[in-house]
Formats: C-alpha cells, structure tokens, sequence
C-alpha cells in the first residue's frame, strides 16, 4: 500500500499564485535588445503605426460601411417573450413512459420537463397546451408560466391543478438547477401584475384561485401576502375627476 505524504496546512504564508498566470509586463520602446524596441511593435508606416489612430470596428476605409448599405425594418421586442410549448399528449405519454410522476406535493415544474426529456429547452418559461387532451387520463398537478385555457380545462376535468407561476431570468434559472436558497422575484411589469392575478388564467396571485386552494401544498406562504400586495390596483381608480371647491 502506497503512502501518501501528508499536505501542509495553507496559510498567508505558502499561498503563491497558479502557474502559467502571471506573466512579465511587455516593455516597449527600450532598445533593439528587447525585441520590441524603436517601433515598437508597431511598424514604420502606416495609419495603425501613428500615435492616436484608432480604427473603429466596421470601419472599411472610407467607403460605404456594409451596415449602412442593408435597410433597416421593424424593431426588437424587449418585452418579447418565448415560451417553451408543451401538449397534454405529450405529458401523459411521459407518465406512461414512467418518466414523469407528480403529486400536490411534488408538481411538475421546468426542472422535471427538462431532465426527463419532455422539452429541451426552457426559453423564457413553460406553456402548457391542450392538445390531445383526449388522451390526458392522469392527475396532473404542474406549476408552468403559462396555459391555454383548453389545457387548463383539460387538466382539471381530470382531477388535477395548474397553477401559473411568475418567473424572472433568475428565478427561472434557479428552478432549472432545483436551488431553493434565493426567493424567486415577484412580478414588477403591470402587464405581468394584471395576467397572474386573474383567476381565468389560474394565476398565482388570483385571490379566487388561493381561496379554492386553501392550505394545499401546491400554495406558498409568500403567495398569499403577494396577491394582497399586487391586488390593490383592482380597487384603485385613476379616472375620476377631482372634487370642485
């Protein structure tokens, strides 16, 4: 049997840096023996050879740049969002398959569609869809984005629960990974505010949907504080005309 040679303790005092990471400083202008002397590096002629040229990128000389000469149409979306498609038949057949299991406890979330194969790639989030919703004979109980209202009477004709849960970049990334030590973002967009707290779209912050829930363990603690938070524009009033003195 081998011995091993026992590993000192690190300290202040034998720490020193990674080989290969550090390296000299190039030192121009100091003479032939440096190899990098008299020009410097740089030449004898020439635009890049004088001091304050920059050549910007894209810059082609004085002619017409190539990205002038295309037309421009249209704008980017900032607000755009891409959502990951999944169909009811699909689902079941992940279940029969026996690479998909749920239970109110446990719901199916990004994370189980990813690893088991269902989608393979999360987008901006998960969008349940209802086709083949006449093969769905499972319980499904499932916590995506979002949801077509036929999935969603689909899903709860059979017995289970879909809620459509907010999530951010981060909060979407966490769910991925299965981190649990950050607490995912509320919404902060009105458009987002006023879509998760209608019951129709089973939002999270739906105060009809949390009511029927109860104390279910589908139902965070958090969501209940939220919906009374982010619902107060249900009962704010901007159009109305200042009383008259």
């Amino acid at each position: 049997m081998a011995l091993v040679a026992p590993r000192s303790r690190i300290s202040l005092a034998n720490l020193s840096p990674a080989r290969g990471s550090l390296h000299k400083q190039k030192r121009v202008g100091r003479g032939q023996g440096s190899n990098h002397g008299g020009t410097a590096g740089r030449g004898h002629n020439g635009q890049k050879s004088r001091s304050g040229a920059g050549i910007k990128p894209g810059f082609e000389g004085g002619q017409t740049p190539i990205t002038k000469l295309f037309p421009k149409r249209g704008f980017v979306n900032q607000n755009e969002r891409v959502w990951a498609p999944v169909n009811l038949e699909r689902i079941q057949h992940w279940i029969n398959l026996g690479r998909l299991s749920c239970s109110p406890e446990k719901p199916i979330t990004a994370r189980e569609l990813l690893l088991s194969g269902c989608i393979h790639d999360v987008h901006d989030g998960i969008k349940i869809l209802g086709d083949g919703a006449e093969f769905l004979t499972s319980p499904i109980y499932i916590t995506p984005s979002r949801a077509s209202k036929s999935a969603i009477r689909a899903i709860e004709n059979r017995g289970g629960q879909v809620v459509c849960k907010y999530y951010n970049p981060l909060a979407l990334r966490d769910c991925v990974k299965g981190r649990i030590d950050r607490v995912a973002a509320a919404p902060t967009r009105r458009q987002d505010i006023m879509w998760y707290t209608k019951f129709q779209n089973r939002g999270f912050l739906s105060p009809e949907l949390l009511k029927k829930l109860g104390d279910a363990p589908l139902v965070e603690e958090r969501w209940k504080l939220l919906s009374q938070q982010l619902g107060k524009w249900r009962k704010q009033e901007f159009d109305v005309e200042k009383n008259k003195k």
